[in-house]
């Protein structure tokens, strides 16, 4: 192997197109080798401005992109998240897919890395747990929460954060792991919400009753002091909902409330008072499950029906389903060449099976946002105007375009069965966060004469940014 890269958000896919844990690169010796020689990355170059952590959804700061783009106002980097900015940083939980504990460790304040608790929630199991247990031991402040993985071939891919202060309690919903590759030279979003103050007798809201719900789904008691702290404060002020992901066969009520049922039941209680059948809706990922032979089946199926669900309009058609996934030609240009497509795990033998999807797709460009070489690992859905001007809604999300993570219905669509834990936040343009955009230029761009979908398991000879080939293993 030249020049591959193991450092993946999400695992090869087994025989059935199902992200499989069971093959997780974790495990394998090449993961290990690179685990081991990351080394510490310098961290983005910062504006001399003072740092703020707003309500807000914003980019990760990135290497390798001019300074302008990484403005405090439109990107952050997780020191900044972890920093004490909103006061005394009393706890807090972690929850994610990948974990380097030592390296996480570092991102907080200095005067916080040894005694501040840190709660790790995983999904990992085996090897791979008995690694993370023994790198938490070497700091006595980190505990660990495993979570349930009944389902076959389920992950963990949730990543949040829970952010105990002094003054009240934070919530940042994002899309990196927990390791430093991540947070380098990748596109990555990240929702933080206000400072929910303390409160013995909060006024309930949605999206505290939501955030409970997904925490009492662990099902696991290392949780309940989370629960305990999230009751005891106001987070009425939230207008953003949650649209999470937990494993199992959901029927009845609970199918309502989980994956992209979800996602419908809280479209479908919103009045889009200028939203037609001409509004496109856009879902722009870093993975691809298999989604059967033909697109009706789900992809432009249940799913569309779902992403394209509000209160005021029952359309007559459809409206246009576009993707956003880098081309070879993305990958091999990005900041990392040819290794950033090791966090873009869609196999080439699934491809075949839904051809469909290269009549939907659209090239990776960020212009705008200055990170076209920035290899996305942000997964991003929303619906958007004609003149491509306004959003009707933006998801930030865990969930990659699978079945995996947002559901699939069984039993003549008595039941949804999801196989993972996903986390994301549904923002509103007339909610209180900032104006709503999306990282990626519009309108999008066509793949080119000759351009493919990137598939981790081709081989690529042509040199990438840094002179190098791809030959997967």
């Amino acid at each position: 192997m030249k020049r591959s890269s193991a450092n993946s958000d999400d695992r090869p896919t087994c025989p059935q197109g199902i992200d499989c844990k069971e093959s997780t690169m974790s495990h394998c010796a090449q993961y290990r080798h690179l685990a081991a020689s990351r080394g510490s990355p310098s961290p983005p170059k910062r504006p001399n401005k003072k740092r703020t952590l707003p309500n807000a959804f914003r980019l990760t700061a990135a290497n390798g992109i001019a300074d302008s783009y990484n403005e405090p106002r439109t990107a952050t980097s997780i020191d900044e998240i972890l920093g004490c900015f909103d006061g005394n940083l009393v706890q807090s939980a972690q929850f994610n897919y990948m974990f380097d504990v030592a390296w996480l460790v570092e991102q907080y304040p200095a005067n916080k890395r040894a005694t501040t608790p840190i709660l790790l929630v995983h999904g990992e199991k085996g090897v791979g747990k008995a690694e993370l247990e023994r790198a938490a031991r070497a700091h006595r402040n980190v505990s660990l929460v495993q979570a349930r993985l009944d389902t076959p071939f389920g992950t963990h891919h949730t990543k949040m954060m829970l952010l105990l202060y002094d003054r009240g309690l934070r919530v940042v919903v994002h899309t990196a792991n927990l390791i430093a590759r991540d947070w380098r030279h990748k596109t990555q979003g990240v929702w933080t919400s206000p400072v929910f103050p303390p409160n013995p007798n909060p006024k309930s809201s949605q999206f505290q009753n939501d955030l409970l719900a997904y925490l009492t789904a662990y099902r696991n008691p290392g949780l309940d002091e989370w629960k305990t702290l999230i009751g005891q404060h106001d987070m009425s002020a939230c207008d953003a909902r949650i649209v999470a992901s937990v494993p199992g066969r959901h029927v009845g009520n609970a199918m309502n409330a989980w994956g992209h049922m979800k996602l419908r039941r809280e479209l479908s209680k919103r009045r889009f008072e200028h939203v037609t059948t001409d509004w496109d809706v856009l879902a722009q990922f870093s993975s691809i499950g298999s989604l059967g032979p033909e697109a009706s089946r789900w992809l432009t199926g249940e799913f569309l029906v779902s992403l394209a669900s509000t209160s005021s309009l029952q359309p007559l058609r459809r409206p246009s389903l576009k993707l956003v996934f880098p081309s070879v030609e993305n990958v091999r240009q990005s900041l990392e060449g040819y290794p950033a497509g090791g966090s873009l795990p869609y196999s080439s033998k699934t491809a075949l099976k839904q051809q469909y999807l290269r009549q939907m797709v659209y090239q990776w460009k960020a212009e705008k946002t200055g990170r076209t070489r920035a290899s996305p690992h942000i997964k991003t859905y929303a619906r958007v105007s004609p003149d491509k001007a306004s959003f009707a809604w933006v998801l930030l999300t865990s969930a990659n375009l699978s079945k995996a993570a947002w559901g699939a219905f069984e039993k003549k669509e008595t039941q949804l069965m999801i196989r993972s834990y996903e986390m994301g936040v549904l923002l509103f343009p007339d909610s209180d966060e900032i104006r709503l955009d999306l990282p990626y230029d519009l309108p999008l761009t066509p793949y080119e004469a000759g351009d493919e979908m990137w598939t981790w398991d081709t081989v690529h000879r042509k040199p990438d940014s840094h002179g190098q080939s791809w030959i997967p293993s």
